[in-house]
């Protein structure tokens, strides 16, 4: 992830000044919306799923931009939001359909192959679905290296995890996903 302007010192003064929280909100939005999305989609597999929690991860954010007090960057803590509301709605969804987490990988591929919303190629859907049969950790962290290609300082305080552990986690979906390709 690379620094965002939203990780400015102003801007975060003015979502503290009462005077100007909505207009910085509104930027904050804006700058955020479509990152945040995808960080969500690759996730949840589904368009309108990540389009819900977005919505959700904007309204948290809102309720609660009087405590972020500026200790982390503005986006390690709304990523933050957006990954808890994502792996939250993920064990609801499992708990709801009675699936276990090892059932879970053949929900998210049969998503997956059901999408319409993304005109993928055939090499890119099958990338999808290799992420989507690591494990959750797993695939949080291979979509946050990978795909938004987030340093793991930045993903280590997002996570509350080591930067060794998260090294060790990508090489190995790097290798599950490279073996998936294999066909082993």
């Amino acid at each position: 992830m690379s620094e965002l302007p939203a990780d400015n010192i102003e801007l975060v003064e003015r979502l503290r000044d009462p005077a100007t929280v909505r207009d910085a909100f509104g930027e904050v939005i804006r700058i955020y919306s479509e990152p945040l999305y995808w960080q969500i989609r690759r996730l949840v597999q589904n368009h309108d799923d990540a389009d819900d929690l977005l919505q959700n991860t904007f309204m948290k954010a809102w309720m609660s931009i009087e405590n972020f007090r500026g200790d982390a960057r503005l986006s390690t803590w709304l990523y933050k939001i957006a990954l808890n509301e994502s792996i939250t709605f993920l064990a609801k969804e499992r708990k709801r359909q009675g699936i276990s987490l090892d059932d879970q990988e053949s929900a998210l591929i049969s998503t997956i192959e059901a999408d319409q919303d993304i005109d993928g190629n055939q090499l890119a859907q099958e990338l999808r679905k290799a992420v989507a049969m690591l494990p959750e950790k797993q695939r949080i962290v291979f979509n946050m290296k990978y795909f938004d290609d987030m340093k793991y300082e930045d993903m280590s305080n997002i996570l509350g995890t080591t930067v060794g552990a998260l090294k060790a986690s990508y090489h190995l979906a790097v290798k599950k996903i490279e073996n998936f390709f294999k066909g082993a």
